[in-house]
């Protein structure tokens, strides 16, 4: 089977031995071998009987730093209608303070530094371990947020790790007062199918601590935000958003 992908970097920074994981974890790989313009891979893990691969999904490199350079031409291209017309900027696969810095040159230049929000979507495990020198040059600028992106970040960090991470990235955004956005298979069953799982519950009530809750479209999405106003008003006096002080955060 051949897979094409568009970013050629990454045949510059992946190695032998580096996983490549496609659709949210459902197929991971490992490459056997490498060539100037492609790689070999072994698959290791996917269900029982093998998994399709749709058009168009991600793929993640768990084991791969790629270096990226600021905003793509597309970006900036697109960065013009947004500050016409948006409220919020949202900035994907943000790795370094330096990938916050070249987002808010640009919106420097088109002098919406101070009417424009931006969300920093955290789902690498760089910007994990890097996470609070992507603040500090975050807050830079205001309204200022973070969306804790927890399907790329669990195959990034690894699923024993996700639990962990995705309450010390909240932990530290409350410290430094900035919202978090609680994101990626929030009521997903029910939204998608009708029926909630006891886990994706047990998950939304965990999702109250957040400042926002993302909910991905389905045709029972309706019922899917009545049942999470539900939860987030029932279980309200039993929150508390003052804790203890956290132990220090450990990279990954």
């Amino acid at each position: 089977a051949l897979i094409t992908c568009d970013e050629k970097r990454i045949f510059e920074s992946c190695k032998k031995g580096d996983r490549i994981v496609f659709d949210d974890g459902k197929i991971e790989s490992v490459i056997v071998d490498k060539y100037p313009d492609a790689f070999m891979t072994k698959i290791i893990r996917t269900k029982v009987g093998g998994t399709k691969l749709k058009a168009n999904k991600g793929i993640n490199l768990p084991d791969t730093f790629i270096k990226m350079n600021g905003l793509t031409t597309k970006d900036k291209e697109d960065l013009n209608f947004v500050v016409e017309h948006a409220d919020i900027v949202n900035m994907s696969f943000i790795n370094t303070a330096e990938d916050v810095k070249s987002l808010l040159e640009e919106l420097r230049k088109r002098n919406a530094q101070d009417t424009l929000g931006v969300i920093l979507k955290i789902e690498t495990k760089t910007a994990f371990n890097n996470l609070s020198e992507i603040l500090f040059e975050g807050m830079k600028v205001y309204p200022l947020g973070i969306m804790i992106a927890r399907g790329d970040l669990a195959i990034e960090v690894g699923w024993k790790n996700l639990a962990r991470v995705q309450q010390e990235i909240r932990s530290i955004c409350r410290a430094a007062h900035i919202p978090t956005i609680w994101a990626t298979q929030v009521m997903e069953n029910l939204a998608k199918k009708g029926v909630p799982t006891r886990a994706e519950i047990a998950d939304a009530s965990i999702a109250l601590k957040s400042e926002s809750v993302m909910l991905n479209k389905g045709p029972y999405v309706l019922e899917a935000l009545d049942m999470l106003d539900y939860i987030f008003k029932s279980m309200q006096d039993f929150n508390d958003q003052h804790n203890s002080v956290l132990p220090a955060i450990a990279r990954v």
